[in-house]
């Protein structure tokens, strides 16, 4: 079995509002608690990596599954959304994916049908959403068009 060993270094000056840098692989960035919560809003913050970790991952399952079903893909995009409680203590209570999914004008509708359920699948299949699941509920709210 192989493992894959993934190392970030951060360093943080102050208490809760202060501001900090990490730096992983490409990703180098000044961190801080986000504005909304009431911190500096400096660089990204954990909730913007979280919600960054699972659409990347998410995404990039979605193009794997479509690409292994050989459909007719013209354009894939999404957006998502990240609800955060603060009752009961800070905690993510939702990550909602919004794939949209623009096939080939000939596809089929079988085609159509696949698309929708690689959207789904892919939310099951995330190494993220996995991490995430029992904790923080995870969801895909799929839109496939055809040009």
């Amino acid at each position: 079995m192989d493992q894959h060993h993934f190392r970030l270094t951060a360093n943080w000056d102050g208490g809760r509002n202060g501001v900090g840098a990490l730096e992983i692989g490409n990703l180098k960035s000044a961190i801080s608690a986000p504005k909304e919560l009431d911190g500096p809003g400096t660089g990204t913050n954990p909730e913007e990596m979280l919600m960054g970790a699972a659409a990347t991952c998410y995404l990039i399952t979605l193009a794997a599954i479509l690409e292994k079903r050989a459909l007719p893909v013209r354009k894939l995009t999404m957006e998502t959304e990240g609800i955060v409680s603060t009752v009961g203590g800070t905690h993510f209570e939702q990550i909602i994916h919004h794939p949209h999914i623009v096939l080939a004008a000939d596809a089929t509708e079988e085609q159509v049908e696949t698309a929708n359920a690689a959207i789904l699948r892919a939310e099951k299949a995330c190494m993220i959403s996995k991490a995430l699941s029992g904790n923080v509920e995870v969801k895909a709210i799929p839109t496939v068009t055809k040009e």
